[in-house]
């Protein structure tokens, strides 16, 4: 996976960047009409997305011929707070690189419903066909961004990956499902099947009600909710929630919340400046323990566990000192399922949006075929 690009107060003229994406197009056998024009062949390059809740990361993407895995030529990552619309975004980039693709691959944090997507995570609504006319786009094609995730991790390379826990022996079952799980804004949840055709179950497994261990996990569940309430692991297990737990344990405590954003809170543990905003992430990080491991004995992910999402790079020394992996592990008698089981740390950078590219390109290679 390549470094992100994040576009905006840079040297390089925009001039520059957009001959640039030119010589790159030209390089890769694409003409300069597949670039714009109708989705015609492998050599196409169309737009494919990544949008989350905080950040949308779009590319312009093409296949060369020969080559499995999809060519980012462009890329940039956009805070979607700093824009009016997916539109906004999408001309912004169109004008940087000077293209004017036909097709889209909008992966997209929610799901899919009468004709606009659903999510109160995202900054503004999206509507696909409003998209397809302000932009004067054939096709705009959505899928959940954690399918997109999911998709991408038939590309990912050894640099992208950090290992948390390795199983000792391998077993003939390693290339079983493979289930990605993301907190940032929200919870993501994707598993990749496995076959000569791999498929992608997207999943909104971030609303599965939290389980709380008796002790301080149900002290500060009490603190989050009233009783009888439904409580979903996204609810922890994401950047406000660590932002939640924290003040939670701090009114526990009658203490003062100095703290005030996950990227502190995170900052101060890793530190170990703060034993509140410590306490925080252990709990977090023994949360996600349990969760992963109820979603591998659930999905059967032999395949492995992909952590991907917002803070979790910049965490992963705390995460493998932390009480992770023995909660990952203390599944009673599937223990010994568990420990077949690898999980890793992914860098998510340009993931989702190669994994856009490979579902569009995939379902227009099937229609052919069919």
């Amino acid at each position: 996976m390549k470094d992100e690009h994040r576009g905006h107060g840079e040297a390089t003229p925009a001039n520059a960047v957009a001959d640039s994406v030119s010589d790159m197009i030209t390089s890769s056998n694409i003409t300069a009409s597949d670039a714009g024009g109708a989705f015609s062949g492998e050599r196409q390059a169309f737009l494919a997305a990544d949008v989350g809740g905080t950040h949308a990361r779009v590319g312009l993407v093409a296949f060369r011929p020969g080559q499995e895995a999809p060519t980012v030529l462009a890329y940039r990552v956009y805070k979607c707070g700093e824009y009016a619309g997916m539109d906004a975004i999408v001309r912004a980039f169109c004008d940087e690189f000077a293209v004017k693709p036909h097709r889209f691959a909008l992966a997209c944090a929610g799901f899919l419903h009468e004709g606009s997507v659903v999510n109160s995570n995202l900054a503004w609504p999206i509507v696909p066909a409003a998209l397809e006319h302000a932009l004067a786009l054939q096709d705009v094609d959505v899928l959940n961004d954690f399918e997109a995730l999911a998709y991408g991790t038939a590309y990912l390379d050894a640099a992208s990956i950090t290992p948390l826990y390795v199983p000792q022996q391998k077993t003939t079952a390693a290339t079983g499902p493979v289930v990605v799980v993301g907190p940032g804004t929200g919870l993501g949840v994707a598993v990749r099947m496995p076959g000569v055709r791999p498929s992608v179950l997207a999943t909104e497994a971030g609303h599965i009600q939290l389980a709380a261990r008796v002790g301080r996990e149900q002290q500060v569940l009490a603190e989050l909710v009233q009783a009888n309430t439904h409580i979903a692991y996204d609810y922890v297990l994401s950047g406000p929630g660590l932002l939640r737990v924290y003040r939670a344990l701090c009114r526990i405590e009658r203490l003062p919340a100095v703290l005030d954003s996950p990227a502190a809170i995170t900052a101060a543990a890793c530190a170990g400046t703060n034993s509140r905003a410590v306490e925080t992430l252990q709990l977090f990080c023994g949360w996600l323990g349990s969760y992963v491991a109820d979603l591998a004995m659930l999905y059967g992910a032999t395949g492995g566990i992909y952590l991907a999402g917002g803070f979790l790079s910049g965490m992963t020394k705390f995460v493998e000192e932390s009480s992770f992996i023995s909660r990952f592990l203390d599944k009673g008698v599937m223990r010994p399922f568990l420990q077949t089981v690898p999980v890793h740390v992914v860098d998510h950078a340009q993931l989702g949006v190669i994994g856009a590219a490979s579902w569009l390109m995939d379902r227009h290679m099937h229609s052919k075929a069919t």
